[in-house]
């Protein structure tokens, strides 16, 4: 009868949808369980894979430290170029007047040059340097002409005048500081250097900029008056 039609039905579906329920857990299981027959069915390779695991883990350390070790160079500031930083120091400053005695010379009075004359090996580099960039004159007061032909001839056999950028005719003497004074403000240089603190205060009104070598760091005159023991530690040479 209908009734009995009605609940084959219901049973027939009832069936159906808890055999689908049934069935779809079990491809899963079916899956795992085969890949767990296959790991333990090859006990050589999960040992080898152990056996790679162990070593890495040790190692890491070490490889973090290169990695770190790279990483540091790579990061690290590039040290500027002797030529870079004198330009820098002298402010793009095209025009160099500077004093020998003390400075580029070792010796620090006129007497002495009458005797010898000792060009700075030190300085020698950051003098080139400043020839590469700047108009530079160099000078001195002497107290006779044999004195200008030892200094003359000092700077010579240095290889001040090989580079090209100094020239003998921009070594000036003079027999007075004053003359040393009237040389400058006839160039009027961007830049003075000198060792002589009278020289420096005179001319503080007249030059964009001065450099004091001095031994011991003096007494600030001004403020476009700078102080260096050398002129190789000014231009961080040294």
């Amino acid at each position: 009868d209908t009734h009995s039609i009605g609940a084959v039905a219901g049973l027939a579906v009832a069936i159906f949808f808890a055999w689908r329920l049934l069935r779809s857990p079990s491809v899963p299981q079916r899956r795992q369980q085969k890949r767990q027959v296959a790991s333990s069915s090859t006990p050589g390779v999960s040992a080898h894979s152990n056996a790679v695991v162990v070593p890495s883990g040790v190692c890491s350390t070490s490889e973090d430290s290169r990695v770190q070790n790279v990483v540091d160079e790579f990061f690290q500031p590039v040290k500027p170029s002797l030529g870079q930083l004198v330009r820098q120091r002298l402010s793009e400053g095209r025009k160099v007047t500077c004093r020998l005695l003390g400075v580029i010379i070792e010796e620090t009075s006129p007497e002495e040059l009458q005797k010898q004359a000792t060009v700075k090996s030190s300085v020698l580099e950051v003098l080139l340097e400043i020839t590469k960039f700047c108009d530079l004159y160099l000078m001195e007061r002497v107290l006779d002409d044999e004195s200008e032909k030892t200094v003359l001839a000092a700077l010579e056999d240095a290889g001040v005048f090989t580079s090209g950028g100094l020239v003998k005719d921009k070594v000036l003497f003079c027999s007075t500081e004053n003359g040393r004074s009237s040389f400058v403000r006839q160039l009027e240089p961007d830049w003075h250097i000198d060792s002589n603190p009278e020289v420096i205060s005179q001319l503080a009104r007249f030059i964009k900029y001065q450099l004091h070598i001095a031994p011991f760091r003096p007494e600030r005159t001004a403020a476009n008056v700078f102080c260096a023991p050398t002129l190789e530690h000014f231009f961080g040479s040294m």
